[in-house]
């Protein structure tokens, strides 16, 4: 059997016709910078590119500026507004490292989630008091897909006077990310999360915010993130953002379909359990849980059998526990955790050979369950 890709959370295979859009600026002389013809073509198109991204989020051009990913994006947001000064940092505890590790250097303030892992809203209007210099929840969560209400938060920032920062790295091609309606004032992008290139990345903001840059020198994009940009990867992220705003109310109604049917055939299963079921979730993500076997292992097991999924746990420095996430859900020892996320080129058959395959794993004779495999 032809190996089945479930880990589109992780990345996105990168779209064929990403790939012909970027061909042409593989090792052309294109610095846009430059005054002569080459650069004012790289210039043309990377501007044209910068106009797709808006585009996709509901955003004007001149509110992005291109990084190298997510991460620089939620750094270049939380450390742009801080400095080098310590200052409250109003985060959820389920933020993806990217934003929790500035946010604690500068002074975090961690807000709790429910077992569902919404943000508790009263405690972070409370969490917001007194001068914080920056709030960010993550518009939806990329361990279990569960999805915040960003304009409700967004608003609570606003009345307490203090910026909205949003991580919308896994929601962006998946549903509706209104950069405009939100009340967000940024907003962090990754290209490779929606069919494009990896290396490259977007912070949308409100251009009334002035952020301290965090690379000094070059004085591009409006000296707010220095350095000779890259025009293959940009026009990358040009392209995909376009795919994914035509196509996305498609890969989502896919997605559904997808998401509906493995979970009708995790629930068949009986020793499973799907978190956050019940929560608004991305529709191409679940995170389920199987009690008294290893996350790792059972990650390990269905590698063997063809599937390329991720485990909820994290497995750092050789001690096993669950993620930061987990853990703010209360999802504990004892369960090990598996999160499947589809894409665009998921078929119906691959989520039935997944269930076949996890149920035989599953079974007595499966060697996980009741074997040598021991819980956490």
């Amino acid at each position: 059997m032809t190996p089945v890709f479930l880990d589109h959370n992780a990345t996105t295979p990168l779209d064929a016709r990403v790939l012909e859009a970027m061909a042409p600026w593989f090792g052309a002389p294109a610095n846009p910078s430059s005054a002569h013809r080459f650069g004012r073509a790289a210039r043309e198109a990377v501007e044209r590119a910068r106009a797709q991204v808006a585009t996709l989020v509901n955003a004007r051009p001149g509110e992005v500026v291109f990084t190298s990913g997510g991460t620089e994006s939620n750094n270049l947001a939380i450390v742009g507004l801080t400095g080098a000064r310590a200052a409250r940092v109003v985060v959820s505890v389920t933020e993806h490292p990217a934003v929790i590790e500035p946010a604690r250097r500068a002074g975090a303030r961690e807000v709790p989630v429910d077992a569902d892992g919404k943000v508790d809203a009263a405690a972070f209007a409370e969490a917001l008091g007194n001068g914080a210099a920056i709030a960010s929840v993550m518009w939806a969560n990329n361990e279990t897909g569960v999805i915040q209400d960003v304009a409700a938060l967004a608003r609570l920032s606003a009345e307490a006077g203090v910026p909205f920062h949003t991580d919308a790295v896994q929601a962006v091609g998946k549903i509706p990310v209104d950069f405009r309606a939100s009340g967000a004032r940024l907003l962090s992008l990754s290209a490779h999360k929606l069919y494009g290139p990896q290396g490259i990345g977007a912070l949308v903001f409100d251009r009334t915010l002035t952020l301290e840059p965090p690379l000094l020198g070059g004085g591009q994009q409006g000296g707010v993130r220095g350095g000779t940009e890259s025009v293959a990867l940009i026009v990358g992220f040009g392209a995909a953002a376009e795919l994914a705003q035509v196509s996305r109310d498609d890969r989502t109604r896919h997605a559904l379909l997808l998401r509906e049917r493995l979970e009708k055939g995790l629930a068949a299963l009986g020793p499973v359990t799907v978190i956050a079921q019940t929560a608004a979730r991305l529709p191409n993500t679940t995170l389920f849980s199987v009690v008294g076997v290893e996350g790792e292992t059972l990650l390990v097991a269905l590698d063997g059998a063809g599937f390329a999924v991720s485990s909820g746990s994290a497995c750092a420095s050789g001690r096993r526990e669950p993620s930061h996430v987990l853990q703010a859900m209360g999802v504990g020892q004892g369960e090990g955790v598996i999160r499947v996320s589809t894409g665009q080129a998921t078929k119906e058959s691959d989520i039935d050979f997944f269930i076949n395959a996890l149920e035989r794993l599953l079974s007595p004779g499966g060697g996980l369950v009741g074997g040598a495999v021991g819980g956490w």
